[in-house]
């Protein structure tokens, strides 16, 4: 989907402030909408994209793009995420490195958790979102949600059967 055809329910024009304030006005704006509306946020502040984005990871909620804007500073379109963020027991951040390494690893933290606890998942190897899924499906597991974080990197949430 291009930034054109991308539609924000929401903008906000943050030029010429500097970070926090970006952060600080997309989270109140964001806290206003509906899981799935998109808040455009427009920003000349260096530190924006990196205070957005570990926000995003932390909320539930996503930066779907980012996008020079006509006008100048950079547009990042914000979706809300579920109103519920799911909880991990154990967080296993294993961007970098190559599959079967993330499935690999997620199983041996998984051995030790208790029945109905969740690990999430970090990873940004490419073929970890199928293996995660026919894995979890061959072995009672649950995968409870896949979160695309960025382009790139995606959070699984697993639960132990």
């Amino acid at each position: 989907m291009s930034t054109q055809e991308m539609h924000a329910n929401m903008v906000l024009d943050l030029k010429g402030l500097t970070c926090p304030a970006p952060l600080l006005g997309a989270k109140k704006l964001v806290d206003d909408l509906q899981a799935g509306q998109i808040l455009l946020l427009i920003s000349d502040c260096k530190g924006t994209q990196d205070d957005l984005f570990a926000w995003a990871r932390q909320t539930g909620n996503q930066v779907l793009k980012t996008a020079h804007m006509p006008g100048g500073g950079t547009g990042y379109y914000i979706m809300k995420g579920k109103d519920k963020a799911l909880k991990a027991n154990v967080t296993l951040d294993i961007r970098g490195v190559a599959c079967p390494g993330p499935i690999v690893e997620a199983k041996k933290l998984l051995n030790g958790m208790k029945s109905g606890e969740v690990l999430k998942l970090v990873s940004n190897c490419p073929g970890t979102q199928a293996d995660i899924t026919s894995w979890t499906a061959a072995t009672g597991m649950k995968l409870l949600d896949t979160v695309k974080i960025t382009a790139d990197d995606y959070e699984f949430f697993i639960q132990k059967a």
